[in-house]
This record gives C-alpha cells, structure tokens and sequence, in this order.
C-alpha cells in the first residue's frame, strides 16, 4: 500500500512528530467527538496515538496520515491494512479541519481511498464510531458502511470487491 495514492485531489503523506500541533489544531476544534470519545484530546494522546497498534500488526502497516490542501492539513486518517483479517482495512481513526466539514470533502476522500483499495487485495474497509454520535453515525452510513455489531462502539463494514 502506498498512502501518496490515497487521493488524487490531496497530497497525502504519513504524519511525523512535527505535525502534532497542527493535529492538535484540527482535533482540539472537533467537540462533539470528545463528548462520545473521551478523554479530550492533548499532544500526548496524538503521539500516543501515532504509534499505538493493534496486538499482532507490524507498524509497517500502519498509516496515520494528513491530507493536505495548498500546504494546509485538512484531514487525518489512521489506517491499519490487513486488521484484523488480511483482506481487511480497519479506519481507526478519521477527522476532518472543521472549516471543510460539511461541504462533501469528507466523503470525497473516503470513496477516492475506496477507489484506491480496490485496486488492492482487500475485501471490505471496517471501522467503528460511539454509539449514539449523530455526525460520525450519519458520515459513515451515508459513506456505505453498514452497522455489523453493535455495543458501546457500533462496528461497521463497507465492501470494497
């Protein structure tokens, strides 16, 4: 997998410690994930989470990325390919500048990765959102993942072959 193909609108490259604050900038203005999400969050938590990994996944398969506008980070996506199944792609995380939000960008750069996927070995893209957040319910749904277990965290799918 090569994130530079990830979107041909954006360039897209793996986030590096000297990105946290500009992470830090997007994450800090996005409330309403917070209150489903806690804790809120702090650049500890996003070098944390830069490097957090699943039990049994190498990090060379894992990509915490940006997608930038005009030298402007505009999204951040981490991505762990082949979890938990080899023909699977887990979104483990997904979030956009709140200034692009709502205009369609989100859902441009979801289906511009689709397109790409499809072009690889996987099967379908799984990811979760908090049950009972409005925004992430109504994004990921209108995106074609469909619910696949419910809890705390709703688990869903999107077939990609």
């Amino acid at each position: 997998m090569n994130e530079l193909l990830f979107s041909k609108k954006y360039d897209v490259r793996k986030l590096q410690k000297n990105d946290i604050d500009q992470i830090y900038d997007i994450c800090s203005k996005n409330h309403l994930y917070y209150q489903y999400c806690p804790p809120y969050v702090t650049r500890k938590s996003i070098e944390s989470d830069m490097m957090a990994l699943p039990d049994n996944v190498d990090f060379k398969d894992k990509y915490y990325v940006g997608y930038f506008k005009n030298g402007k980070l505009i999204a951040i996506l981490d991505l762990i390919e082949g979890y938990p199944k080899k023909d699977i792609v887990f979104i483990g995380f997904f979030m956009m500048d709140k200034n692009v939000q709502k205009s369609g960008v989100g859902s441009a750069i979801v289906n511009e990765l689709i397109d790409y996927l499809t072009t690889l070995e996987h099967k379908e893209v799984r990811l979760g959102w908090i049950n009972g957040n409005p925004q992430a319910e109504h994004f990921w749904i209108q995106n074609g993942f469909c619910p696949i277990k419910e809890d705390r965290v709703v688990l869903a799918k999107r077939r990609i072959k």
